[in-house]
């Protein structure tokens, strides 16, 4: 790893132990997720989520306290003076941190790098003895990296919780202007639902493939032995290596775990494109946050003048698609991979001369056989609102004709494909340990509304029923209950004798809704464990009057639906599957 420590433009980290300094430092002011909601207040904090800074400029005015200090450095990308500096954090300084690349000296008012220059003295009076010098003015430093606080609570009751920090390129609402092609993305919100989405199990060999400033790659430490963390770009892995040291301490890494010779160490960084850094390896779990964005080259671009954090430099969707199909090969056998992706919906002609345009089309075809492949599509916009997405994301509109013509470039883009439409959502590939039909099943699945969150857990109940599902051929001798967060909703004409819908709704999880049939919903309705799924639905179909084979058979089919997807559970299994 020593290869990332010292890379032009990126945090140095060839000094752990001043990085330890830097962290007890940090430590000593609560530079922490919770210290710096308390100094803001909760408004303000949320309001720095949104790249909105107003609300804790306000908040700040007037406090000097050193925790003020590092908020307005690093959070608002303000000036501040060395002194103050060197008082908020005394055990590293301005000369340590301009020497890590955290800090530089502001610009003079016309210009240049350096300290700002002293006003020149008043005219001095007609006198014998020459007036007094005037005093030097204070040297400015300002950020030059945002480093900011994250973490997570105590994941058992009374433990402590995680503190760390996390250094990442400025963005355009703490620096304005253009980002820098080779931009190294901070903490967003697509890495945060990846984070969220993740199954957390132990797992012996894991990657981080686009590690980016390394925010995957802190929660795998969490319980995979040893992380590969890979990425094209090589300023993304010294930041990535600035920030395993800077928190060492927090995430239990020793000197040994950073061992590039050692193959058995527990963090290895990679550089390279997609899966040729593991080409002929294999890992229990994928995460993937790659750069998805599907951007057009604009007129006389190469791929090399796009943004490397979003970018991936292939026509359309091809960057998802290659690691769809590619990823299989990387998974050992139970492995999962779990991804976020955008896709394109192609308007496609249907037999009657008419078109439509169906999302999971295109992800269809990615799917390998032998692997269960689930997409769920979180988001769906229009083409002109995509590129208005990203176009903005990346500080595009200020010149006023390079945006029309970028924003032409994508409208032509997706018209010379027929692009309808654009997804977003979560990619989880399985590699069974015993591949069948029943096991290796695919799901693509819409889910516009909100969902709880973290879903991590709940992905990983789902697969498990699934599992359970796939080695039984019949449920007939199976006891089952109704999970804890689902209710039933009726609804009726006044007067009827009957309801005329019956809803089943999840209060957890996926919060999926569906709508019941009346054999159904008797089924549900007495699936309290203490008769098997055989026995209930002979009563049904007796009280129903459809004493014959095909009932029973789509019952039983439906009822493996609602086992799927969490709405009745196995009776033993209950209590443990959320």
């Amino acid at each position: 790893m020593t290869d990332f420590a010292t890379v032009p433009d990126a945090p140095r980290s060839d000094n752990p132990v001043l990085l330890a300094a830097l962290a007890a430092d940090l430590a000593a002011v609560d530079y922490t997720v919770d210290g710096v909601t308390a100094l803001l207040g909760e408004e303000a904090h949320q309001a720095l989520g949104r790249d909105q800074v107003v609300p804790a400029l306000l908040a700040l005015k007037g406090r000097d306290e050193p925790l003020a200090t590092v908020v307005r450095l690093w959070l608002l990308a303000e000036t501040v003076t060395a002194s103050a500096l060197a008082d908020a954090l005394p055990g590293t300084g301005p000369d340590v941190l301009t020497a890590l690349g955290l800090v530089e000296a502001a610009e003079r008012a016309h210009g240049g790098a350096g300290p700002a220059a002293a006003p020149e003295a008043p005219e001095a009076p007609a006198a014998p003895d020459a007036a007094p010098e005037a005093p030097a003015a204070p040297v400015l430093l300002r950020a030059a990296v945002d480093l900011r606080p994250y973490g997570w609570a105590a994941e058992t009751p009374g433990g402590p919780d995680t503190n760390l920090w996390v250094a990442s390129d400025l963005g355009a609402h703490q620096r304005p202007g253009v980002l820098r092609r080779d931009h190294v993305l901070g903490i967003g919100q697509a890495s945060l639902t990846l984070a969220q989405g993740t199954i957390r199990r132990v797992v012996g060999r894991a990657l981080d493939l686009g590690t980016g400033c390394g925010i995957q790659l802190f929660h795998l430490l969490r319980h995979a032995h040893t992380v590969v963390a890979t990425d094209v770009s090589v300023r993304a892995l010294a930041f990535t290596r600035f920030n395993l040291l800077l928190n060492a301490s927090a995430l239990g890494l020793a000197d040994a775990d950073f061992d590039p010779a050692n193959q058995d160490a527990r963090v290895s960084l990679r550089r390279g494109s997609l899966l040729e850094p593991v080409a002929g390896e294999t890992f229990d779990l994928v995460v993937s946050n790659p750069p998805f964005v599907i951007t057009p080259r604009h007129r006389g671009e190469d791929a090399g003048a796009q943004f490397t954090y979003r970018d991936g430099g292939l026509a359309g969707d091809a960057i998802v698609e290659a690691l769809v199909r590619g990823l299989p090969d990387v998974l050992a056998p139970g492995g999962i991979a779990q991804m976020l992706g955008n896709w394109e919906v192609v308007a496609e002609e249907r037999p009657d001369g008419g078109t439509e345009a169906l999302w999971p089309a295109r992800p269809m075809r990615w799917s390998a056989g032998g692997v269960q492949a689930w997409f769920i599509q979180r988001e769906q916009v229009s083409p002109a609102a995509y590129a208005e997405t990203w176009l903005q994301d990346a500080s595009q509109g200020r010149d006023r004709e390079a945006y029309a013509d970028a924003y032409a470039d994508y409208l032509h883009d997706f018209a010379s494909r027929n692009v309808a439409g654009i997804g977003f959502g979560y990619a989880l590939l399985r590699r069974p340990e015993d591949p069948g039909p029943a096991a290796t099943g695919s799901r693509f699945e819409e889910i516009l509304y909100p969902i709880e969150q973290p879903i991590g857990p709940h992905l990983a109940a789902a697969l498990d029923r699934e599992q359970w599902l796939a080695a039984r051929e019949s449920l007939r001798g199976e006891l089952l209950v109704v999970a804890e967060d689902v209710t039933e909703e009726r609804h009726q004409k006044p007067g009827a004798e009957h309801p005329g819908v019956i809803l089943l709704r999840q209060g957890a999880g996926l919060r999926r809704t569906i709508l019941l049939t009346t054999e159904l919903a008797g089924f549900v309705s007495a699936s309290d464990g203490e008769l098997t799924v055989g026995q209930l639905i002979d009563a049904l179909a007796t009280l129903l009057e459809r004493d014959d084979a095909e009932f029973a058979r789509a019952l039983e089919a439906d009822v493996r639906n609602l086992v799927r997807d969490g709405f009745i559970l196995p009776a033993d299994t209950a209590g443990a599957l959320p």
